[in-house]
């Protein structure tokens, strides 16, 4: 019998008890031996990425501009899905409780999840709303929605310029050590968003103020307004909970009506039937499909933008609502 001491300290071959015959067979087998412990304790060594759980796609996709390649993000919330309804399922709340670090939009956007953050947040889990980073005198107040904010603060990219704020916050916080790492992307990450605010407010000038009138099925769009002078009018408050009444929709074809508005839209994550019905009573056109809640499918290519990114929601949105109403 041969004693070889070999051991894998860090990665590093040193000392570890292997017996084995004086055969050829056996010399061969050494070195493989040798190998396969040190790649088990190599993949050991690799450093964990951090698991992340957002609510909408919007934050989501923040959280991947800023996080990079040490995050692995989950998201809630897919294409299609209206947060104002969301309930929380019970695998949601297992990702949610595995994960290292949870943002969500806030503003009550996630209403019916918000006892399920605060609950969380109590028991020092990394917890951010990502819309804290925002003044309170840049925040939208609604009469109809009185006592809260409009929480679709990422229609006004410059808005949502503030958000990667948070989340470069939340990541450092949970990993100080990625600190660095986490500042240089959201630095990044703010620089593109500038240049989507600046490209926003240029595609918006193609139209002449007075066609400005963007009719949609709920008021998701008031931030949007506010930042590139659109007059938004809306079928339902900011949120869905509530539905339309006939005397809202009478009100909303007399508008379209008195205003020769040329188009109306339809949203991703809203029933398109109220306004598939205003469409045909006041006799104007549907302009297309806006994404307002959530983002679509990555992948998802309309009018040459990638609906499933943030970028390419707005890019699409305001391209859509540029070409119906010139």
């Amino acid at each position: 019998m041969r004693i070889v001491r070999l051991v894998l300290v860090r990665g590093q071959a040193a000392r570890v008890d292997i017996h084995f015959m004086k055969s050829a067979r056996a010399n061969l087998l050494l070195p493989i031996i040798v190998l396969v412990v040190g790649c088990v304790e190599l993949a050991k060594a690799v450093e964990k990425k951090v698991r992340v759980v957002a609510t909408v796609s919007m934050v989501a996709d923040l959280v991947k501009q800023v996080g990079g390649d040490r995050v692995e993000v989950v998201g809630l919330m897919g294409a299609g899905v209206d947060p104002h309804l969301y309930k929380a399922t019970a695998s949601d709340v297992t990702k949610l409780q595995q994960s290292d670090v949870i943002f969500y939009n806030g503003l009550v956007l996630e209403g019916k999840m918000q006892d399920i953050f605060t609950k969380l947040a109590r028991t020092k889990k990394f917890v951010y709303p990502v819309a804290e980073a925002i003044s309170e005198n840049r925040l939208l107040e609604p009469p109809q929605f009185e006592g809260h904010y409009d929480p679709h603060v990422w229609f006004d990219v410059e808005l949502w310029t503030f958000c990667s704020q948070t989340v470069v916050k939340g990541l450092s916080e949970y990993s100080p050590k990625d600190k660095v790492y986490f500042e240089q992307r959201g630095k990044e990450a703010a620089t593109k968003l500038r240049a989507l605010h600046e490209w926003s407010l240029k595609k918006a000038n193609e139209l002449p103020k007075d066609r400005r009138i963007l009719v949609t099925s709920h008021d998701a769009y008031n931030y949007f307004g506010r930042a590139y002078g659109f007059q938004v009018v809306a079928l339902q408050g900011v949120s869905t909970v509530t539905e339309a009444g006939l005397a809202d929709m009478t009100k909303l074809v007399d508008f379209i009506k008195k205003n020769k508005v040329k188009a109306i839209f339809v949203e991703s994550s809203v029933s398109p039937a109220t306004i598939q019905r205003i469409s045909k009573d006041a006799g104007v056109k549907i302009g297309g499909e806006l994404f307002s809640d959530a983002m679509g499918t990555v992948g998802q290519i309309e009018n040459g933008y990638d609906l499933g990114t943030y970028e390419g929601m707005i890019k699409h949105n305001l391209t859509t609502i540029v070409e119906a109403l010139k």
